[in-house]
């Protein structure tokens, strides 16, 4: 079974920047995808970034688009989330996930692998 633990959470002001990794131990999944999410409180889990390990093919929320950058380093099976220009609503509970496909990569049920979560707050 697949291990995802996260970390780089914080606090940041807005405007900083943070930066996550998600590194995969155990039966990782090749060829796969992982995804982040958030969930801040009293709000659903929302998708935020997702990469693909063997395409390197990407996808983000709307809300991230232009700020965030996802990466991998699949010598390290790691999955990095370079968080720029941070606002104080991205302050949440932020997640890695992981599929064994490539398939509907922003959506929440299709990834079968979670971390635990690592806190960010973004201060005004």
């Amino acid at each position: 079974q697949v291990r995802l633990v996260e970390s780089g959470g914080g606090l940041a002001q807005a405007g900083g920047q943070l930066r996550l990794s998600c590194t995969a131990s155990g039966r990782t999944y090749s060829g796969g995808t992982t995804g982040w999410f958030r969930q801040a409180p009293g709000k659903e889990r929302e998708f935020v970034a997702a990469v693909r390990w063997i395409s390197g093919i990407t996808a983000y929320a709307d809300s991230v688009k232009g700020r965030f950058t996802i990466s991998r380093d699949n010598a390290k099976n790691t999955v990095y989330l370079q968080m720029n220009s941070l606002k104080t609503e991205d302050t949440a509970v932020y997640y890695c996930a992981a599929q064994r496909g490539v398939s509907a990569i922003t959506t929440r049920g299709y990834y079968d692998a979670w971390g635990q979560g690592t806190q960010v707050i973004v201060s005004s």
